[in-house]
């Protein structure tokens, strides 16, 4: 069985994949910015589950996060879940002329460099590893021939940067699986899923969305990697 972190598990999608792995036996870090919040949840995730306080936007956070799991043992899998979705005031999507280079980059801090800042922490621990493996919490909003596709399902999503980080989150993934090979590293989308990001918006449960982060994280040695995958399978970047 492996170690798991998982970051951004104390709601939404990230604590039902927290809540899948432990059931399949591994042992799962559950990690959080608000340390109350994520003991919580680690709590009540139950045996198995271990809190780790980490704010993928802070460095000196990700390194503590990642000083203490190397001191208990190790990590095998990275599920670098926690991200950003940005909304106006009255929750709904912040007007294309509201963005600016700062809103931009706030999202980019947690969305992108965030995982980058995690997975580079993560590394020696995860090189070490006979199962090493990374999965990158990524969205369909990525894809730009559906948004720009009239009849897509995603065309109406009025939002820039969201869908910009994800894209970025596509490139970073099929570049740090060409680089580490001996890691399996790929990119999900969960889909269209009702959770706190989007206001409870979306069109299938945390328990669908859920599913193909956490068939990804238990992927062996031999599995895929450099990929993107739905529940329904690859999907073509």
């Amino acid at each position: 069985m492996s170690t798991i972190l998982i970051t951004g598990a104390n709601k939404g999608l990230g604590y039902e994949t927290a809540r899948r792995l432990l059931a399949a036996g591994h042992t799962v870090y559950v990690g959080a910015r608000d340390a109350a919040r994520g003991q919580a949840a680690a709590d009540a995730l139950g045996p198995g589950a271990r809190f780790v306080q980490i704010d993928v936007a802070d460095d000196a956070s990700v390194a503590a996060a990642a000083k203490v799991i190397a001191a208990e043992g190790g990590l095998d899998v990275l599920v670098n879940n926690a991200g950003v979705e940005p909304r106006a005031a009255d929750g709904g999507f912040l007007p294309v002329a509201d963005v600016t280079g700062e809103s931009m980059r706030a999202v980019f801090e947690a969305n992108v460099f965030g995982q980058v800042r995690t997975l580079h922490a993560f590394l020696p621990q995860l090189q070490a590893s006979d199962t090493a493996t990374v999965v990158n919490v990524s969205s369909g909003l990525a894809l730009t021939r559906e948004l720009a596709d009239p009849d897509s399902f995603t065309h109406f999503y009025p939002g820039v940067e969201y869908p910009t980080s994800k894209a970025a989150v596509n490139m970073l993934t099929v570049q740090y699986a060409k680089a580490f090979p001996s890691i399996r590293i790929n990119a999900v989308d969960p889909g269209y899923t009702a959770t706190d990001l989007n206001h409870n918006a979306g069109t299938q449960t945390v328990e669908e969305g859920a599913e193909v982060i956490v068939r990804m994280a238990q992927l062996g040695p031999e599995g895929p990697t450099g990929g993107f995958f739905s529940a329904a399978g690859p999907v073509a970047w």
